[in-house]
């Protein structure tokens, strides 16, 4: 059997650069956006990290282990497979996959005791689908490359 998402990329060894990736990823997905939602996501992220320059990649370790584990039966499917890319068999199962990765961060923003996170997590929340289905190419192939 393959190893977990998250033994494998969370333990000691490739944590870091893992995180590292995991942080340009989000960086360039929203750098990558486009129009007037472009410059609402653009803002927001914007907002995110003035409240604390760490919040990003604080957030990022934070969440690793439970976005891993939404992600884990999708690599065993993927490993399965023995076909394509970890990126194709996510880009396949946008809805599928996009409401398992939501599903901690709206989890998150729910317990969270900053009103200003909130707010900003809230007025982004209708349009987070969208961006995280653009995002997942970009995640299979970080995924994938620091499993291998």
């Amino acid at each position: 059997m393959v190893a977990a998402l998250s033994e494998s990329l969370l333990d000691d060894a490739k944590r870091p650069a893992f995180l590292a990736d995991a942080v340009e990823v989000l960086d360039a997905e929203v750098s990558d956006k486009g129009g007037a939602s472009g410059l609402a996501v653009k803002g927001g992220y914007a907002a995110v990290k003035k409240i604390s320059p760490t919040i990003v990649p604080d957030a990022l370790e934070s969440l690793a282990p439970k976005l891993l584990t939404q992600l884990e039966p999708f690599w065993q499917e993927f490993a399965a497979s023995g076909t394509g890319t970890f990126a194709d068999l996510l880009a396949s199962k946008p809805d599928e996959v996009a409401e398992a990765l939501l599903a901690v961060t709206d989890e998150r923003a729910e317990g969270s005791t900053r009103p200003a996170l909130k707010k900003v997590y809230s007025s982004m929340r209708s349009s987070a689908k969208k961006n995280v289905i653009e995002a997942l190419p970009r995640v299979g192939d970080l995924v994938q490359k620091h499993a291998q």
